[in-house]
């Protein structure tokens, strides 16, 4: 049967305070007696516990700060992603479905939104330059087709722009 690493970490964690401990009252015992066997005791494991939670804080703390480097904070991704879902929400507005679907007032405002997304300074350079292409051929008024790849175009930066993106394969990305 294998035992656990957790398990195991925590089975030397106990020996080792334990081990403390004795040292510390045995010291105590040659030092004062019954009375300075008992405090070692508590003086030798409180040492090793204050050490131990020291330790788990800074390697807690060292693997927090390298997950951030590797992945970041979420930010830029988040806002790549409301760039993408308030442009698609104006292109619907420009193209929409019926001829009398869209009032010009939230054509307008869709319209302000996208653009104030786009504009916004946490975004990364390649999501904010095919951003505004992307703007661009939706105010040009431009065929449907044209319009969907832009757009299409858009998703990918944006997806190339999350931070577990990996190629697959050289024509296949995840």
């Amino acid at each position: 049967m294998r035992v656990p690493l957790r398990a195991r970490l925590f089975a030397a964690l106990a020996l080792l305070i334990m081990c403390a401990g004795l040292a510390g009252g045995y010291a105590g015992l040659r030092l004062g007696g019954w009375l300075g066997a008992g405090a070692g005791m508590l003086a030798g494991m409180t040492v090793v516990c204050l050490g131990a939670r020291i330790t788990i804080s800074l390697c807690r703390l060292q693997t927090q700060d390298f997950l951030r480097q590797i992945v970041g904070d979420g930010r830029a991704e988040a806002s790549a992603d409301a760039v993408l879902r308030g442009i698609m929400l104006y292109e619907a507005a420009a193209f929409p479905l019926t001829a009398d679907g869209v009032s010009a007032a939230e054509q307008q405002s869709r319209r302000t939104v996208a653009y104030q997304c786009a504009a916004f300074d946490g975004l990364p350079l390649s999501v904010r330059l095919t951003a505004a292409e992307t703007l661009e051929v939706i105010d040009q008024g431009q065929e449907r087709d044209q319009v969907r790849a832009a757009v299409s175009a858009l998703a990918e930066v944006v997806r190339e722009c999350r931070a577990g993106h990996l190629k697959l394969h050289d024509e296949q990305a995840s």
